[in-house]
């Protein structure tokens, strides 16, 4: 990849996704498809009842089609891309049911738990299929594991998929983060540009912060439309997708690590309540237990994506670094 390329990429999908996001906005209040609040959440949210939501159709088309027509141009049409949009499109085909089913049913429950499950775990052995066929490295660091690291991958990818949808549950919270976690990746595979399937990496990077920087402006508080589990799955499996193909796994945890914290509260709080029947937070995910705590969507919004940024610093610095 060259400076033309990647501008040309990042403007491609920023103005698809900006420009083509009011026609949506605007076909779904039409069809009166909009987002179902949950009886749990914060009574406050009710408001936003009805939002046109599944706005992550368009930010994973306008990533697609850029990323297809720039990987002709530059030659960079290979597994290592294909792996990637596999994941982005089957991941965010499982979130687009699910949020089908939610809106159609006039209810905030979508799939069982287990169907979500299986969909996801299915998916993600596809993945490690496409991962051990290539010759990926099937190990940590110097250390090869075997079938193992299989396990690990199915794992790592359900679990971060997971975890972003967990954290989506504030205006532009999870668009604002994801366009953090993604430019680290992208300092990563662009220090490193030469190694095997960098390039297609930094393309795909460059294009799903073209696309989400696209969509913010609708999503941020007051949000016109959210991108429902149909974005936030496919984001969440694509930051470990991309995590996995620059062998810079756990990484995420610290790029990631308002993600890996909104899920640890759903776990303690659970647990928590499961055996002594006490909860730790207010509410959880933990941005709701901010919210009860008197602090505005807008205020945790910053907190967290402050949190995201200088953690993601840390981890990039330290990979550069360190190697």
């Amino acid at each position: 990849m060259n400076f033309l390329s990647a501008v040309l990429t990042i403007l491609s999908s920023f103005l698809i996704t900006f420009l083509l996001m009011p026609s949506l906005i605007k076909y779904f209040r039409a069809k009166k498809e909009g987002q179902q609040i949950r009886k749990e959440g914060p009574t406050w949210h009710k408001k936003k009842a009805g939002t046109p939501t599944m706005g992550g159709l368009l930010f994973i088309f306008s990533a697609v089609v850029t990323i297809l027509w720039v990987a002709a141009w530059q030659g960079l049409i290979t597994n290592t891309l294909w792996a990637l949009l596999f994941v982005l499109i089957v991941y965010g085909l499982i979130g687009m049911w699910d949020d089908s089913i939610k809106i159609f049913h006039h209810q905030n429950e979508g799939f069982k738990p287990w169907q979500k499950a299986l969909c996801q775990v299915l998916a993600a052995m596809v993945f490690t299929v496409i991962y051990q066929h290539e010759g990926f490295q099937m190990g940590f660091g110097t250390t090869q594991v075997g079938w193992l690291y299989g396990l690990f991958i199915i794992f790592w990818i359900v679990g971060f998929s997971n975890a972003v949808n967990l954290t989506d549950g504030l205006d532009g919270l999870v668009s604002g983060l994801s366009i953090i976690s993604f430019v680290a990746y992208l300092i990563i595979a662009l220090v490193n540009l030469n190694q095997p399937g960098y390039p297609e990496i930094a393309l795909f990077c460059l294009a799903m912060i073209g696309t989400l920087l696209g969509f913010f402006p609708y999503n941020h508080k007051p949000a016109k439309i959210f991108m429902g589990d149909m974005g936030s799955l496919a984001i969440g499996a694509s930051l470990a997708a991309v995590s996995l193909l620059l062998h810079h796994e756990w990484s995420l945890l610290v790029i990631g690590i308002v993600y890996v914290c909104e899920t640890a509260s759903v776990i303690m709080q659970v647990a928590s309540f499961k055996t002594t029947g006490k909860r730790i937070f207010k509410m959880t995910p933990i941005h709701h237990h901010f919210e009860m705590c008197g602090w505005s969507e807008w205020k945790i919004d910053i907190a967290f994506w402050l949190v995201g940024l200088v953690a993601s610093i840390i981890a990039v610095a330290t990979i550069l670094l360190v190697g």
